[in-house]
């Protein structure tokens, strides 16, 4: 995140200076020479993996032994689960419409990747905004439940449609993250806040996948921002193999029949009232 002041248009139409309009941090195109992040780009291809590549991308400088293992951790949990996924469901929607390319079902996928269907980025900003306040790890945690269910009814980063005890994915990559000693302050409060919750309603509400994500990325110390796009990418290869077998095995033009559920809940059969019929030629 970048400490320099919010820019805006209004100051380059009045100064008339565009010099830095365009700027990044990223990387530099030159004639037969790219660098990213100030690294020749050849060095880079040679000799990263793409999880390490994509660290060094997002964060502008490599990452450490430990860091590199957790990342790709945290790039391979999601994996998939068939069909529990909206993104995967409006994936399959679009590339059944559009067999063309796979392209426009991956855009779809991506935008369907949200606070409902399991995006880290809200567990992610609650997490932070909590370590950040400081405290007692269980006062944290008792804050935390009560500001959300108050804002929502609900906390972000637990519970699951299917997985009513424990998070298959969520359960591994707290255990592979706590061995490797990626679970600290976000990951240990997240626990609190499980507890917290269990204890109010009396029953397990599981850590999902989004909200272990959420805590084992702020640990890494990514922003929000950053962590949702990141829960978006790394379903991406689940979504892509969706969309091919979609092409491929598929159904083109799928629909919802009533014999899958739907239902038309609205009024019976009714006609225009004579005062609003008009003559047509």
């Amino acid at each position: 995140m970048s400490d320099s002041p919010r820019r805006h248009v209004g100051q380059y139409v009045a100064s008339g200076d565009w010099s830095d309009y365009w700027t990044t941090r990223i990387s530099r195109a030159e004639r037969g020479r790219i660098h990213v992040r100030g690294y020749p780009i050849e060095e880079l291809i040679e000799h990263l993996s793409y999880s390490e590549a994509a660290f060094l991308l997002l964060r502008g400088e490599l990452p450490d032994a430990r860091e590199a293992a957790l990342f790709d951790l945290a790039l391979r949990s999601g994996m998939d689960q068939q069909f529990i996924n909206s993104a995967a469901c409006a994936a399959r929607f679009t590339a059944s419409a559009f067999p063309d390319s796979p392209v426009p079902a991956l855009a779809s996928g991506i935008l369907a990747s949200g606070s409902v269907t399991g995006s880290p980025q809200e567990p992610a900003a609650m997490l932070i905004e909590a370590v950040r306040a400081g405290g007692d790890v269980e006062a944290a945690a008792r804050g935390a439940v009560d500001a959300w269910l108050a804002r929502r009814g609900a906390v972000p980063g637990l519970g699951h449609p299917l997985h009513k005890t424990a998070e298959p994915r969520a359960v591994t990559l707290r255990r592979l993250a706590i061995a490797a000693d990626g679970w600290r302050a976000h990951g240990r409060l997240l626990d609190a806040i499980a507890a917290e919750v269990e204890r109010r309603k009396g029953r397990v509400i599981p850590i999902n996948l989004a909200g272990a994500l959420g805590a084992l990325l702020a640990d890494l110390g990514f922003e929000p921002l950053t962590i949702g796009g990141l829960g978006a990418l790394s379903y991406g290869m689940a979504l892509l193999a969706h969309i091919v077998e979609e092409i491929r095995d598929g159904v083109p033009l799928r629909i919802i029949p009533d014999a899958l559920g739907a239902h038309y809940a609205g009024p019976s059969e009714r006609h225009l009232p004579a005062d609003r019929r008009r003559d047509r030629p």
